[in-house]
């Protein structure tokens, strides 16, 4: 199907089971969308995406079937909804029968204001149906400070902020959660696989002040390379986690955007025999369950990385096609000497990470290129870290970031890969730490000599977030942290093998 043969008026989205249309203009987001539906019970907070008063459930594709997963609606462009379902608190329950997840919240005392009780609801609803919940609670799962009795992870909820009622009833509620009933619909819904992607061409009539833009979704990866040979300007968006925001408070226009998200050459998750290749267009979320803590570097990346409801909707290729140079994926990628493939009409090509960025948010990625995939290349590394640092522990943006992977054998470094973040115009590899290292015995006192060195990597400035003083004296406190964390390590990372 060609993008001008795809071409149509409007979309159709399904909500609450009801199909709705939607005719733009294609830069609405879904929240304004389902608003002036008169669905009113997600609301607008902080329209970037951290505050979580908007979430609303979208059923997506799993193995099994679907998954209802919670995202911001505020970030969410209303025509990358076309075609997909939606579910939002009202159609959860209603007045005379409640949802679980509704009851619960009124009987715990979850709820003050209500401004922000439905997205808490709708982001506990999608903890509340994860298939993985359900196995931890039959399976009688250990609770702890983060994680409840009956398998509820808080984390689920790290995007959702209450300002007047206080978090302990709010997790009372989520801990006291049982599982879905036999014959709970949403959860049966999750047995059906989720709606197949839908071919969009949405165009905005002209106006007097001119044209209002176009979004399309192509069918294909080859479609869509060609409309970027063609229209090089294009916005291309997955998640819409940064764009979303340059929408919403920067008043953000496109002529044309290009969602990518949806295209299955850019889903694939593949273990070769010399290398990891993760496609462009996973969410976050999506390949921390595929990889299940197989490459632990990105497993601690990801638990840092934001929160739940932005790696809902983010994706590894849009993290680094922004460029940022506080992103918190290219340091945990530059450690694990990761290398990416950009295609265009001609074809693709390799290109290493560390050669990629090449100024404040500029690449060397042609405009008629997207990033289809990372590589990461096996066996990893036996001592591999990631370490944020950053006002909050959650949920915030890195003054510095810091990626590890090192080989030591016999009680020597072998090698050693470092990424850093947030200490010069663009993420970089630590390479004098990296040769200081290299070589020596792995021993504290290499380390202390090595800290002075990545004290001195980088450029970095003064801001908001942080010092260039403290930013230096953070990178050498980080090799210290890292090195007794490994430490109290039982055993090194294990190898993965495809």
């Amino acid at each position: 199907m060609s993008a001008e043969n795809s071409l149509k008026t409007g979309c159709r989205i399904t909500v609450n089971g009801n199909e709705l249309d939607f005719a733009g203009p294609p830069h609405s987001n879904a929240l304004d969308f389902l608003r002036n539906q008169g669905l009113v019970g997600s609301k607008e907070g902080c329209a970037e995406g951290e505050c979580g008063a908007c979430a609303i459930l979208v059923a997506r594709s799993d193995a099994d079937g679907s998954r209802w997963t919670s995202v911001n609606a505020c970030l969410v462009p209303a025509a990358a909804l076309d075609g997909q379902e939606v579910v939002t608190a009202e159609g959860l329950g209603s007045v005379d029968q409640l949802h679980p997840v509704q009851q619960e919240m009124a009987d715990r005392g979850g709820s003050q204001c209500g401004y922000c009780t439905p997205g808490f609801i709708c982001s506990m609803a999608a903890e509340y149906y994860r298939p993985e919940r359900a196995e931890q609670h039959r399976g009688g799962h250990p609770a702890d400070h983060e994680c409840g009795p009956n398998g509820f992870d808080l984390h689920s909820l790290s995007g959702n902020l209450c300002r007047c009622t206080g978090y302990r009833p709010i997790r009372d509620a989520a801990y006291a959660l049982g599982d879905p009933a036999a014959d709970d619909p949403l959860a049966a819904r999750q047995a059906q696989g989720a709606p197949a992607p839908v071919a969009t061409d949405l165009l905005a009539a002209d106006t007097p002040t001119g044209q209002l833009g176009r979004f399309r979704r192509p069918a294909s990866l080859g479609e869509a390379l060609q409309i970027l040979a063609d229209e090089p300007e294009t916005t291309v968006v997955a998640g819409s986690t940064d764009w979303g925001v340059d929408v919403n408070i920067k008043g953000a226009r496109a002529r044309s955007v290009l969602a990518i998200d949806r295209l299955e050459e850019l889903r694939q998750l593949r273990w070769e025999k010399d290398f990891l290749e993760i496609g462009a267009s996973l969410t976050l979320s999506e390949i921390e369950r595929q990889l299940a803590g197989d490459v632990p570097l990105l497993g601690q990346l990801f638990g840092q990385f934001a929160s739940r409801l932005i790696r809902n909707s983010a994706t590894m290729g849009g993290n680094l096609g922004t460029g940022s140079p506080i992103g918190d994926t290219p340091p945990a990628l530059l450690a694990l000497n990761a290398q990416l493939v950009l295609t265009s009409v001609q074809g693709p090509r390799v290109v290493e990470l560390s050669e990629y960025f090449t100024g404040y948010r500029q690449t060397v990625r042609d405009a008629g290129e997207l990033i289809t995939a990372i590589r990461v290349p096996l066996p990893l590394a036996t001592h591999t870290s990631f370490q944020k640092i950053s006002k909050r522990r959650f949920d915030d943006i890195s003054s510095v970031a810091v990626g590890y992977a090192l080989n030591v054998v016999d009680g020597v470094i072998t090698s050693a890969r470092i990424g850093l973040g947030g200490v010069a115009a663009t993420p970089l590899r630590a390479v004098a730490t990296e040769a200081m290292l290299e070589g020596k015995p792995w021993t504290l006192e290499t380390i202390r000599a090595a800290a002075t060195v990545m004290a001195s990597e980088g450029t970095p400035m003064d801001d908001h977030r942080a010092s260039a003083k403290y930013r230096k004296a953070m990178l050498a406190s980080s090799l210290e942290r890292f090195y007794a964390q490994q430490l109290a390590v039982p055993a090194p990372n294990k190898e993965v093998q495809p």
